[in-house]
């Protein structure tokens, strides 16, 4: 038996009075999603661990079934490793928005929908006038800028304390943004040859309040600004660690002798990589709601053809939640339903190898609070002859009387590999 996992990244909302009290779900036109729930089993899953941010650093892995108490080091880590930094022992990595701000707040996570292209030179801009000042003042490298993709990038802070508290800039829109500067732990323990907490908060606001004046007398702003649309105007670091010991779920299952991880997503590549994965790229693979869907699609039933575990994630539900974007993240999950899952399913259920399908998202992003909410979200598992439980559509209401019932953690990991 093969296994599929198809995550649709904060795919799972709360009830909108806008949609009659349903969830976008249940409100949704998603005839491939209900017919795999009606064929197949479901149940809720909880992703996210107590005491740990509801992000999807935290949520895939945990779906991937890893314990997070022992590999959490947050998402700087995991995108250095898809950016394909190797982190020295002495580094913390974390990772570094592109942000909008106006009037005292933040506006928007993306630094408005920023392109790859627009970002690197802007990163480029950064080390140069930002990094080169500060490292030479140091007398070696204490800092540099990484391009990753579209708004996300990396900061790596030579001998940085993980131990500080940042605000991630998603779960803050139209929040002011200076109470949100980076703060020392409570308590942060003191570690040999690192900076203290409060030296590293104090060196990533130093850099914060810096980039604002930089990013704004850049070209490219400046431009938008005369076209009056959102600017780049800000960098905000969050989620930082140091490199992860953590097994391959070649080590951990030995169900899976071979997979493959297809992302267009940074964090999911990184986490991919310390799992052993194959990272595949997809040409026209955004992020957002414009996904080259089919190329992800035909990349995943490629993959299949020669492993046996494979990872699909699509993050446009997610960044359609975030932006409060109703229409377009009902958009988002047909598309996924019609797009990708559709044709995957079309395929494999000619195959004479048995193909077990699962659907679900990693986390809650409601359009009407535009963050994430670690709630438990609703799973599908779908393979030929599989006793069908009586869930008759795939949403977050249905699934309560799914037979798996409510799983936590690495719990669904272990239930889609005993599948065999």
């Amino acid at each position: 038996m093969k296994h599929i996992i198809i995550l649709g990244d904060g795919m799972a909302d709360l009830p909108v009075e806008r949609l009659g009290g349903k969830t976008l779900l249940q409100y949704a036109h998603k005839p491939m999603m209900d017919q795999l729930a009606r064929e197949g089993r479901c149940g809720r899953l909880v992703t996210v661990p107590e005491g740990f941010p509801p992000g999807s650093e935290v949520a895939n892995t945990a779906i991937l079934g890893y314990d997070l108490n022992k590999v959490y080091e947050g998402r700087g880590p995991l995108e250095a490793a898809s950016i394909g930094y190797e982190m020295a022992d002495d580094d913390m990595a974390i990772r570094c928005n592109i942000i909008t701000l106006a009037d005292g707040k933040i506006i928007t996570h993306n630094g408005g929908n920023l392109e790859t292209a627009d970002a690197d030179v802007l990163i480029k801009y950064l080390n140069e006038n930002l990094a080169k000042p500060i490292n030479e003042k140091a007398g070696y490298e204490l800092v540099k800028f990484i391009t990753g993709i579209q708004y996300r990038h990396l900061l790596v802070i030579k001998g940085g304390s993980k131990h500080i508290v940042c605000a991630p800039p998603h779960d803050h829109p139209n929040e002011e943004w200076r109470p949100l500067l980076v703060k020392a732990e409570d308590n942060a323990p003191i570690e040999n040859g690192r900076m203290t907490a409060q030296q590293t908060a104090n060196l990533i606001n130093e850099m914060i309040l810096k980039s604002q004046e930089l990013l704004a007398a850049h070209p490219f702003n400046q431009e938008r600004a005369k076209r009056g649309e959102r600017q780049a105007n800000s960098i905000w670091p969050w989620s930082g660690g140091y490199r992860p010991s953590m097994e391959t779920l070649m080590q951990q299952y030995p169900q899976v002798k071979s997979g493959t991880v297809i992302s267009a997503v940074d964090l999911i590549r990184g986490i991919g990589h310390y799992a052993g994965l194959k990272i595949v790229e997809v040409e026209g693979a955004t992020g957002l709601a414009d996904t080259n869907y089919e190329g992800k699609a035909q990349a995943a039933i490629d993959a299949l053809e020669s492993d046996d575990f494979v990872f699909v994630h699509v993050e446009a539900s997610d960044e359609a939640g975030h932006d409060g974007d109703l229409e377009l993240k009902l958009k988002t999950i047909e598309y996924l339903d019609r797009r990708l899952i559709a044709p995957i399913y079309n395929k494999v259920q000619t195959w004479d190898e048995p193909v077990c399908i699962a659907v679900l998202p990693d986390h809650l992003t409601p359009v009407e609070q535009r963050i994430h909410v670690g709630q438990p979200v609703p799973f599908l598992i779908w393979y030929r002859g599989i006793e069908p439980d009586e869930v008759q559509q795939y949403d977050e209401v249905s699934c309560v009387n799914g037979a798996y019932g409510l799983l936590k953690l690495n719990e669904f990991m272990q239930a889609l590999m005993a599948i065999s």
